[in-house]
């Protein structure tokens, strides 16, 4: 029997080919096994074997065969492994950066964005008159000469000082940001995966700046036990591990390496799960899983101090709901005179990119 087959309809499918499509869902699944291939491919045939992905024109070994040819993927590597390519690792930033957007740009809830126009480089569409002391190169002569014909006609042009239009920009600063990512293994218990949306930020995070903001700096340190930086392309296979807590060791980490950089405005953003329960003391961990011990929440907050005295804001996003960890992190808060959000998963990236932009805008007198 000849029928109609219904289907949802997905406007952002519009006129992908197979390959697009199954392409998406590869780079979603990357982010999930830290970017191992042969895992994500092990996905991609149970998805296709529970939902019909693909069709007996195009099949699972066709889409595998064209990532190789596309260069997405390598299996002619020394060890024979599949492995993914640096064109696959700008693919999953760049698809982070338009998630995370793309979900922006679909709320205005939060939005308090507030600067007052001044001397920058960046053009405001909106023009005002001509006030004294204003420069020249802020003058905008179209809408300017579009005055003086309205106001003295074209046979008898002239112009004044009330035909002139004044067109402002707003000053973006230089920044370096240095944003701390809890790797301990509270980061996957409970059921929840928290590191894969805290990787996806940091991949967004590091595409906005490389593409947009070329001459800011990122930093991304990573925090168990001990702390260290990871490269941009390693993002993808960042995993947690059998780690506590130690949340000093990367606030000396990011007060090390923001000393170094020139940028006037310095910034910690921290995405983080839990309390801190581990310290270093000499070569020995001090470790304390069982509430706030003093001893390491007191070191805590005597960094918050140090980094408010060096004009280094600390915004922590906190993804936890007790009521006790969320006194420690206002009081951390309150003693680098910083900021606090208590995000859940899915608005984690819409309150750092929102954060971050309002940050590097700076009112010019």
């Amino acid at each position: 029997m000849i029928g109609h087959n219904f289907s949802k309809f997905d406007p952002n499918e519009e006129g992908k080919s197979k390959f697009e499509q199954l392409l998406d869902i590869f780079m979603q699944l990357l982010s999930y096994t830290n970017g191992d291939v042969s895992e994500a491919l092990s996905w991609m045939n149970q998805l296709d074997k529970e939902y019909e992905m693909t069709n007996q024109d195009y099949g699972m070994g066709d889409f595998i065969e064209e990532l190789k040819d596309k260069g997405y993927i390598d299996d002619k590597n020394q060890q024979g492994e599949i492995k993914i390519t640096p064109k696959t690792e700008q693919g999953i930033r760049k698809r982070s950066l338009e998630e995370i957007f793309g979900k922006l740009k679909k709320t205005k809830q939060g939005d308090h964005h507030s600067f007052k126009p001044g001397q920058g480089d960046e053009i405001n569409p909106e023009t005002r008159p001509f006030r004294f002391g204003d420069m020249i190169e802020q003058i905008d002569f179209t809408t300017s000469i579009l005055n003086a014909q309205i106001n003295h006609g074209i046979e008898s042009f002239s112009m004044n000082e009330d035909d002139l239009a004044i067109r402002e920009t707003d000053f973006k600063a230089q920044t370096s940001t240095v944003l701390m990512i809890d790797i301990s293994h509270s980061m996957i218990l409970y059921g929840e995966d928290r590191i894969t949306p805290a990787k996806k930020v940091a991949m967004a995070l590091s595409e906005l700046i490389t593409t947009k903001y070329p001459k800011d700096t990122l930093d991304i340190v990573v925090f168990g036990n001990d702390a260290w930086t990871v490269e941009i392309k390693d993002l993808p296979y960042l995993q947690v591990g059998p780690y506590h807590t130690n949340t000093v060791a990367g606030l000396e980490l990011a007060m090390d390496i923001l000393r170094k950089r020139r940028n006037p405005n310095k910034q910690v953003f921290m995405i983080t799960d839990g309390k801190p329960t581990c310290l270093k003391v000499g070569k020995r961990y001090y470790k304390n899983s069982f509430g706030l011990d003093r001893k390491i929440t007191a070191r805590c907050l005597n960094l918050a101090a140090q980094c408010k005295k060096l004009k280094v804001p600390i915004t922590t996003f906190m993804i936890a709901t007790d009521p006790y960890l969320q006194r420690f992190v206002q009081e951390f808060t309150e003693t680098n005179n910083g900021k606090a959000f208590f995000a859940t998963l899915d608005k984690l990236g819409a309150f750092i990119f929102k954060d971050f932009e309002s940050g590097r805008r700076k009112t010019v007198y």
